[in-house]
């Protein structure tokens, strides 16, 4: 993954999406400091459908006490 300064994600644009495309994630920077990530629609639609760990958790079938209790300093 390359990272680009914001600056020249705006002149080079049209590379950036066609690299994205083709798998190439680009993070573009403002500052030195990351901001954004630009990656092809099938990377998007990969990572969008991937269930967050909480949902199976939350609809697993536990009776109260069954999970030991969080630790609040995680």
């Amino acid at each position: 993954m390359k990272e680009v300064q914001l600056r020249d994600a705006k002149a080079t644009l049209s590379a950036l999406v066609e690299d994205a495309a083709h798998g190439r994630t680009a993070v573009i920077a403002r500052h030195g400091k990351p901001r954004a990530v630009i990656l092809g629609i099938n990377e998007w639609n990969r990572r969008r459908d991937v269930p967050p760990l909480g949902r199976p958790l939350c609809a697993a079938p536990l009776d109260e006490g069954e999970l030991p209790p969080r630790d609040p300093a995680l």
